[in-house]
């Protein structure tokens, strides 16, 4: 037997139900993009670019990323379990709805891809990145990352992105110095040559 409503429930649950189908709607949809927007050309372009392109290999292209994986890291750097000055002053007035709303935003934008510097590099990350090196214990990236290294909703695509990028965040799993997303990355990056780094950064900016 169904208990009935509350008066006060049955006061509210119209109000609830309106705001649900408000959130859905194209006009919201429209609002939040527009938020993100905004904040997007206001704070991030400066060092990501005005589609996320990214202006230096020292900052990460956001274009195509995972809007799951980019509130994941805004986040960890508002918590400061990320660590980075510039990061952390710049997501410190983000709402988590600002996030999911950037996330949403970057994730639209066309992925760029970078031209192949070292052929032969390349190659030497390319079987890096799909078969690993038994001799050492590296892993294959792929068995993670994906085949086309374009990641899943918790994990980052890294096709197209800035091979100094890349290698710069294989040496701080390498050193211990990136304290998030760690579990994994700790142990295969540990076991990583620079020049392996270097091969599958390579490989993987001309993706």
């Amino acid at each position: 037997m169904n208990a009935c409503p509350t008066p006060f429930l049955r006061r509210v649950l119209p109000v609830l139900c309106a705001l649900a189908a408000l959130s859905t709607s194209p006009a919201w949809a429209q609002a939040d993009e527009a938020r993100a927007r905004k904040i997007a050309n206001g704070v991030c372009a400066m060092c990501h670019g005005d589609q996320g392109e990214s202006t230096s290999d020292i900052f990460p292209r956001l274009a195509g990323q995972h809007t799951e994986y980019i509130v994941k890291q805004l986040k960890a750097f508002k918590s400061g379990e990320r660590k980075s000055t510039a990061m952390a002053e710049m997501v410190a007035k983000l709402t988590d709805d600002e996030m999911l709303a950037l996330g949403r935003y970057y994730e639209k934008l066309p992925a760029p891809r970078e031209n192949v510097k070292d052929t032969g590099l390349a190659a030497v990350g390319a079987y890096l990145y799909q078969n690993g090196n038994k001799f050492s214990g590296v892993p294959a990236c792929a068995s993670c990352h994906g085949p086309d290294a374009h990641g899943a909703t918790n994990l980052p695509r890294l096709a197209g992105q800035f091979s100094g990028y890349l290698f710069t965040q294989l040496k701080q799993f390498n050193k211990r110095q990136r304290t998030n997303d760690n579990v994994v990355m700790h142990t295969v990056a540990e076991k990583m040559t620079e020049l392996e780094m270097a091969a599958v950064a390579e490989y993987l900016s001309t993706k």
